[in-house]
């Protein structure tokens, strides 16, 4: 399969676009609209300059015996190359028999547009969706593992949390981001977001061999991401599990009844995290780490050591000194093991306050020292460490 274009319909960088990302898209940073070329028979998407872009790839259009349309709407009109059949749409859940061996199955989308489902004469399947479409209608023990899955990755990661959800995406399927558009800097914090939902992208006119072994990004299954305040740190730790079904999301900070803007703050975080995740609101973090089960975002570290360091009378030098210290190390020792021993995907998010002014009383210096103390513990039981600044994520492990 040759990718003749891995870029938005309007490509990338876009025409007249002045934003950054379009400004560095460029070599091999620049993308066509996504089209695919199948065994040289099938074309799914036709866009303009597939003859050349083939021709730049080293292929042909000459023996393409089906052209298949996937998106929304036509759009502009594209002029079809001499020796090209028209091209058409395959009805939702409808199969297509070429006489090359391959069947197609539409497959219905939650939005506008059609996804195609391609069995090669031997058996290997990929799954192809169209930009803003996801799967719908799929149930578990329904769906079979695709060998390849290409699409919208960074525009609609739930359509990949839907996939792995019914097992139609697999620890051996190859996911591939397609229709890529300026949201992402290209380069290395593209690859650096693809990474983190186990999907990889590729230039354009590049082959890839449907079932073939290939270096699938190995997802990070323990992560803490640190920052500052208003830093983006919970955006970046959501946006590393909105492509993963099921997330558990443990807000410890609780819902501290008749604190308005509190309340305010816990609203914007639940409008933009996804509908399918569910929410627990405690600082028992031991269990959780033990059981079975869906990732966890766990927000945030901070908020647990206050509540751990209320719970052993720390505010108080006396208290302090007459045991809290100990039991506080117990507690922080106990979270740090549950964390070493979880079989779960865990991405914590913790305030990196070290970096300010010293804190004018006592209690605060011992807060902050006690959070650096943790971050740092927490840290090293973790395979991937991040630290986010203006918006910025800087790979600190893995």
């Amino acid at each position: 399969m040759t990718l003749l274009g891995t870029g938005a319909p309007a490509g990338l960088p876009r025409p007249h676009c002045p934003c950054a990302a379009c400004a560095t898209a460029l070599g091999p940073h620049a993308r066509a609209a996504t089209a695919l070329l199948v065994d040289g028979a099938l074309l799914l998407d036709l866009t303009p300059g597939a003859a050349l872009a083939a021709a730049r790839a080293g292929r042909s259009l000459a023996g393409v015996a089906q052209v298949l349309l996937s998106h929304p709407h036509d759009g502009p009109p594209v002029e079809v190359p001499a020796g090209l059949p028209q091209p058409g749409r395959v009805p939702d859940g409808r199969e297509l028999a070429l006489l090359t061996g391959h069947r197609v199955r539409a497959v219905a989308l939650d939005a506008p547009g059609t996804g195609y489902a391609v069995t090669g004469p031997e058996g290997q399947r990929l799954l192809y969706l169209p930009p803003g479409g996801a799967p719908a209608g799929i149930e578990e023990g329904t769906a079979q593992t695709y060998d390849m899955v290409l699409a919208d990755v960074v525009g609609r990661p739930d359509a990949l949390a839907r996939l792995r959800a019914v097992g139609s995406v697999g620890p051996t399927t190859d996911v591939v981001a397609v229709h890529l558009d300026h949201d992402v800097p290209p380069g290395p914090e593209l690859r650096r977001r693809l990474a983190a939902a186990g999907a990889r992208a590729v230039p354009d006119g590049t082959t890839l061999t449907v079932g073939a072994y290939e270096d699938v990004p190995d997802v990070p299954r323990r992560t803490l991401v640190l920052g500052g305040a208003r830093s983006g740190k919970s955006v970046e730790a959501e946006r590393r599990l909105e492509s993963f079904p099921g997330v558990l999301y443990v807000a410890t900070g609780g819902s501290r009844g008749g604190d308005p803007e509190w309340a305010s703050r816990g609203a914007a975080h639940r409008e933009r995290r996804p509908g399918a995740w569910r929410t627990a609101e405690t600082c028992d973090l031991v269990p959780l780490l033990a059981e079975d089960g869906p990732p966890l975002l766990i927000d945030c570290l901070s908020l647990w050591l206050t509540d751990a360091m209320d719970a052993v009378g720390a505010w108080d030098d006396a208290e302090w000194a007459g045991g809290g210290e100990k039991a506080l190390r117990e507690r922080v020792t106990a979270l740090t093991d549950a964390v070493r021993a979880t079989r779960r995907t865990v991405v914590a998010v913790s305030n990196e306050v070290g970096s300010g002014i010293v804190p004018a009383t006592a209690s605060g210096r011992r807060y902050r020292d006690e959070l650096g103390r943790l971050n740092a513990a927490f840290a090293a039981e973790c395979e991937q460490v991040l630290l986010v600044v203006a918006g910025q994520a800087l790979p600190l492990r893995g």
